[in-house]
């Protein structure tokens, strides 16, 4: 099975709770899907080949070619899986990671402005517009410096589909509220990471386990200041290859994660896949 091209795109927030924390955002994939069905999932998706054109990328400031291939450790293509996690959380959570000339975020309170991007939202999806596009008829340019790779997971061989995705992360921009599409995914939420193990362990909350391994990541830190300074430290992202251990049944049964910290297995009954 031939590996695509995927980036995943992790939004945090400070809790809005009482306490000390933060959240992350997550969308509930429909069951009716044929990846990750009933799961709980960061936005993402496959790389397109309008996400690598030279239109998209004149647009993109803080990082520049070399040095986004430098930081996924490859020759060539890099800012592509940049900017798929920009136009996916766009798609799939509503939330444009876009700033204006002069280094203003974007911000969507204002009711003219919010439908507005909606309907650019609408129209991304239906293919009618690219992130160019609406960069353009807006002034804006994707501050990148600000997108953070941290994780390398490639789909295990013997999977219906094969993914070699990046996992990115940012703060989410302030006046910008995410919402699922009510197509692909079906509900949402802000979750403290610990929170979201703890309903997975009690049944209650599905994850694969690349994202739940990434959630258990993302719950050693006390803070988001101390996640995201963590992050953009990082130099070297090692690539993590799962392995599948099949059943009598010819059917996925566990999962061996070979981790820098050592081997882990997952038991995959009743997992989403």
């Amino acid at each position: 099975m031939t590996l695509r091209d995927a980036a995943t795109v992790v939004l945090v927030r400070d809790t809005t709770e009482t306490g000390t924390g933060f959240e992350v955002f997550m969308l509930l994939r429909t069951v009716k899907s044929d990846f990750n069905a009933g799961a709980y999932v960061f936005p993402g998706g496959a790389v397109d080949r309008a996400d690598g054109g030279e239109r998209a990328q004149r647009l993109c400031s803080g990082l520049d070619a070399a040095q986004a291939n430098a930081r996924l450790g490859i020759d060539g293509g890099a800012l592509a899986f940049y900017l798929a996690a920009v136009r996916e959380c766009f798609e799939e959570a509503g939330v444009l990671l876009a700033a204006s000339a002069d280094g203003r975020i974007l911000s969507l309170h204002e009711a003219a402005t919010q439908q507005r991007f909606t309907d650019y939202r609408a129209a991304l999806n239906a293919g009618t517009l690219d992130l160019a596009d609406i960069c353009e008829r807006e002034h804006l340019c994707l501050p990148l410096d600000q997108v953070h790779y941290y994780s390398h997971w490639i789909t295990p061989e013997g999977m219906p589909r094969r993914y070699d995705t990046r996992f990115f992360l940012c703060r989410a921009p302030a006046g910008q509220e995410p919402l699922h599409d009510g197509q692909e995914t079906v509900d949402h939420c802000w979750v403290r990471p610990a929170d979201a193990l703890a309903r997975h362990a009690a049944g209650s909350f599905n994850l694969v386990p690349a994202t739940r391994k990434q959630l258990e990541f993302l719950a050693r830190f006390a803070d988001s200041d101390s996640l995201l300074r963590h992050v953009a430290a990082i130099e070297r992202v090692p690539a993590i290859l799962p392995i599948l251990i099949m059943g009598s049944d010819g059917r996925p049964e566990r999962v061996r994660l070979p981790l820098p910290e050592g081997d882990e297995e997952i038991d995959l009954r009743g997992v989403p896949l």
